[in-house]
């Protein structure tokens, strides 16, 4: 049973982490409108680049490019976004949750997989299960920026290129609002054209190429694709701290916490704390806390 002395630590321990949780919210709250407005702006670029690479393509269709290529997938090459840092609520979890089932659904297709973790969280849980990652890129989402989404983009599309991977898959989290973050599995490369049905079918941009539409995507696409790898970093990281924003604190001590902590220090002690106790002889957690 523990003393009076062991509940009053615990009390102070509890009250240090929520000071470390309020802080951290704090810092969360200051970047996260910083980082949703670059999102939204870097996001309406790449859409829009999209749809003139998109253009181009659906214009030449003869033309063909290493990034368009598909073949049977024997490998795959699986980028899986995360925060370093806890404290963010089930953000780390469910890309655990989704990853694990993922990693099981390529087994038992009988597919090699290379991971590249960016988030020591998602790393060290990977590291738990027994599974080989490939560490450069680890702490990637802690301050991005375009450069290291061009070397980590320019990674990914040597290993397609090569042969090395058939399949590079990214696995993040979207940011739709504050409370709502959507995980995200979509497939990087090969670069695949929307399907449009035949009744909903639009008349196309018509561009005039210069010097020729060869060397044009030959210098879209990998531009396309690195902006593709900026934005999904900047995703995560608004993503982060959002869930961060609305994560309920763990600090927090809850009635059946502050309950039991006041029939301990009864047992324990005939001093009960009685100036923290209400007029119906309940326990007054806020007060408790707030005192200590």
């Amino acid at each position: 049973m523990a003393s009076l002395k062991e509940i009053k630590v615990r009390i102070a321990s509890i009250r240090s982490t929520q000071k470390i949780t309020a802080a951290m919210k704090m810092v969360s709250s200051a970047k996260l409108h910083h980082t949703q407005t670059l999102t939204e702006h870097t996001l309406l670029y790449a859409n829009k680049l999209s749809a003139i690479l998109n253009g181009l393509l659906d214009a030449e269709c003869d033309l063909e490019s290493p990034y368009t290529e598909k073949r049977e997938v024997k490998q795959v090459a699986l980028a899986v976004f995360s925060s370093s840092s806890g404290l963010c609520g089930t953000f780390n979890a469910n890309v655990w949750k989704e990853l694990s089932a993922r990693l099981h659904e390529l087994e038992a297709q009988h597919t090699a997989v290379c991971l590249y973790p960016i988030g020591k969280k998602i790393a060290d849980e990977l590291h738990k299960a027994g599974y080989t990652t490939e560490d450069d890129f680890l702490h990637l989402g802690e301050k991005p920026s375009y450069e290291e989404a061009v070397r980590l983009a320019g990674k990914l599309m040597e290993l397609f290129s090569s042969g090395k991977a058939d399949r590079v898959e990214l696995l993040y989290h979207h940011f739709k609002n504050m409370a709502t973050q959507v995980l995200t599995h979509k497939v990087y490369l090969p670069v695949t054209l929307p399907q449009v049905s035949v009744e909903n079918t639009v008349p196309t941009t018509d561009y005039i190429l210069e010097p020729s539409p060869e060397s044009l995507q030959a210098l879209l696409f990998p531009k396309l694709l690195n902006l593709t790898i900026y934005t999904t970093l900047l995703d995560t990281t608004t993503s982060e701290h959002a869930a961060r924003m609305m994560a309920k604190p763990a600090s927090r001590l809850s009635p059946t916490s502050c309950w039991i902590l006041w029939e301990d220090s009864k047992k324990t002690s005939g001093y009960a704390l009685k100036r923290h106790e209400t007029p119906a002889n309940h326990f007054d957690g806020a007060s408790y806390f707030n005192y200590y």
